[in-house]
């Protein structure tokens, strides 16, 4: 009976392909087999060994569909046949980004695993437009939330969100925010606290806009901003002006 190979679930990093980790570029090189993901650098993939088998598995906003059962099926097939197969999925693989699911997956087939951990983009976001998520003068924690929920299936404490002085950062936000800002000031957030959007953040189309709850969506408005983009609520915005580095670099 052949061997069962191994896979190695891999965070690419938040867009610039130079901020994958040094053990995450050797999982892609030693793969035969990588399932990647839309917001995954193509550069990453020069790396791959001669021969190894590319297969996209990009989720279009709001058009998941069926894939995740397909990538479910890559992972063991492949797997089955004793090859090394690399899930090389963007940002963090356990940030928002379903790799516990697919661990789990793996676990119920007996398959081997390895997590490889990468840069998230609710830090390297704001890094890149000069916002730090933490900072003594003016936040002590910071939250991150899925702000790809809404309505009906809205499942987050609000309440709780608006009354701490934490940072809040949001992932996939952009389709609902306009509704994320109306929930925060509804629920006691000062309509004038800062608000940053970081769009496709660490690549040289980055681009940001800082406003506040109340006039932050007619500027990602007028600007067209869209996904992918990382939102940022606090007193840290404020030293977007004083920080910015990444429009001098490029």
């Amino acid at each position: 009976m052949m061997n069962k190979g191994k896979v190695y679930i891999v965070g690419a990093g938040p867009g610039d392909p130079k901020l994958i980790t040094v053990y995450g570029r050797e999982c892609i090189e030693k793969a035969d087999v990588i399932i990647y993901d839309r917001l995954v650098s193509a550069q990453l993939l020069t790396y791959a060994k001669e021969g190894a088998m590319l297969l996209y598995c990009g989720k279009e906003p709001r058009k998941h569909g069926n894939i995740q059962q397909q990538i479910h099926q890559w992972l063991v097939e492949h797997a089955l046949q004793g090859k090394t197969v690399v899930r090389l999925k963007g940002g963090d693989p356990f940030m928002f980004g379903r790799g516990g699911e697919e661990a789990e997956h793996l676990r119920a087939y007996g398959i081997p695993y390895e997590i490889v951990p990468g840069v998230t983009a609710g830090v390297a976001a704001p890094a890149y437009a000069g916002i730090p998520v933490t900072h003594r003068n003016y936040a002590g924690g910071v939250t991150f939330i899925a702000g790809h929920l809404s309505g009906e299936r809205d499942r987050i404490r609000w309440d709780a969100l608006s009354e701490a002085a934490n940072t809040i950062v949001f992932y996939m936000g952009m389709a609902n925010i306009a509704y994320i800002c109306e929930q925060l000031q509804r629920h006691g957030k000062d309509g004038e606290t800062p608000v940053a959007v970081i769009e496709w953040a660490t690549t040289t189309e980055q681009r940001t806009v800082v406003g506040t709850l109340q006039t932050i969506v007619d500027i990602v408005h007028d600007k067209q901003f869209s996904s992918p983009a990382i939102i940022v609520v606090g007193d840290v915005v404020r030293l977007h002006d004083q920080l910015k580095w990444v429009e001098e670099k490029w």
